[in-house]
């Protein structure tokens, strides 16, 4: 188990946290009609004072992967202006139960907070409930765990829309026809699946209804599983046109095959994307476009949202308001979602403009 603890300091001069970026920075409306979620039926004190010292523990789907540690960072940085104590746990793959062994030792640590990208919806729920009877509150964010088992869920964005947007992309990059396939991280991931559907969902309409979605497979988030995984589709698909890959890692992954190989020029490979990973394939035109929010952004709104839980601002309730720091004010929506806001696309034409 690799448990790593530091004292958070606030990073006022990091540029990954100071990008002005509209589409991502800005508050999210939600409904305010008072509807509970799956809160406590305690009742919020929107002026209670934010505590100091909280135990505020980050546990992403898994260590050394870019894009949890961009996260992270994000989550690092607000627990600093917070004045907490920050801690980040977690494994070295998806596997669906592996999480549950630091969910375990958060408990007897007495956090405050636990913040978790969960690798499966249900595995982690009997974990997340002792927590929460330990009175440790539960964010979820970028990928649920089922609503049952934590207070509230920051979504990166909403799932029709991230859906849409892959949908879109495969669309345009296949010139309105033609076969495509999807490239998604472990077959239990909660936020992969229901961008999936959507997608399954948009190629039924009639402007997209000459695409032809031959194959879902995954990489489990492992580097050379992807790259395997885009080097099979396209032997196994002559005619594939599109590989779209929901991931960071199985985009990069397959950008990286297709970059050196007889492919390149002939299919297209989008999803979504971290900007620096994703550099040189949009300069070399491997890769013409892809989407992504800002990560660090969805740590960083975690971490405001569990010291507001934690301090009793906010119970997780629909219609509840509180301030994330830089992002501004946000309204719980309904089951407990926060959503950060919409993806941004990257091309040739405004990568350079991101550093993430």
């Amino acid at each position: 188990m690799r448990i790593h603890t530091t004292r958070a300091l606030a990073v006022a001069t990091a540029s990954l946290l100071t990008l002005g970026i509209a589409a991502c920075g800005g508050t999210s409306k939600g409904d305010d009609d008072g509807a509970a979620g799956p809160a406590s039926t305690a009742s919020a004190d929107p002026n209670a004072a934010i505590k100091e010292g909280l135990k505020i523990a980050f546990l992403p789907k898994q260590l050394n992967n870019p894009y949890s540690d961009v996260l992270a960072g994000g989550g690092e940085v607000a627990v600093g202006e917070l004045k907490g104590e920050y801690k980040l746990v977690g494994p070295n793959d998806a596997a669906a139960s592996s999480q549950v062994s630091y969910i375990n030792t958060l408990i007897q640590q007495q956090q405050d907070v636990i913040g978790i990208a969960a690798n499966d919806p249900n595995a982690v729920c009997p974990s997340l409930q002792q927590a929460r009877q330990a009175g440790i509150k539960i964010v979820s964010f970028d990928s649920d765990a089922s609503k049952d088992c934590r207070d509230v869920f920051i979504n990166q964005a909403t799932t029709q829309g991230i859906g849409e947007s892959l949908a879109k992309m495969a669309n345009e990059l296949a010139g309105g026809e033609g076969e495509i396939a999807i490239l998604s991280a472990t077959p239990n991931a909660t936020n992969q699946n229901a961008w999936i559907k959507v997608v399954e969902e948009e190629l039924k309409k009639p402007e997209n209804s000459k695409l032809k979605l031959v194959k879902t497979v995954y990489g489990n988030d492992e580097d050379q599983k992807s790259f395997q995984e885009a080097q099979g589709l396209l032997q196994s698909y002559p005619n594939l046109k599109v590989i779209v890959s929901p991931t960071t890692v199985g985009i990069a992954a397959a950008a990286r095959y297709v970059s050196s190989s007889n492919y390149k020029g002939k299919v297209a490979i989008t999803g979504l994307g971290l900007p620096n990973q994703m550099r040189e394939y949009v300069k070399d035109g491997t890769v013409s476009k892809f989407a992504l929010w800002v990560p660090s952004d969805i740590g960083y709104l975690a971490a405001y949202a569990g010291a507001a839980l934690a301090s009793g601002q906010i119970t997780g309730a629909q219609g509840e308001k509180f301030t994330a720091g830089k992002l501004g004010e946000y309204t719980i929506a309904a089951d407990g979602e926060i959503v950060l806001g919409p993806p941004t696309e990257f091309t040739a034409q405004n990568i350079d403009q991101f550093d993430f």
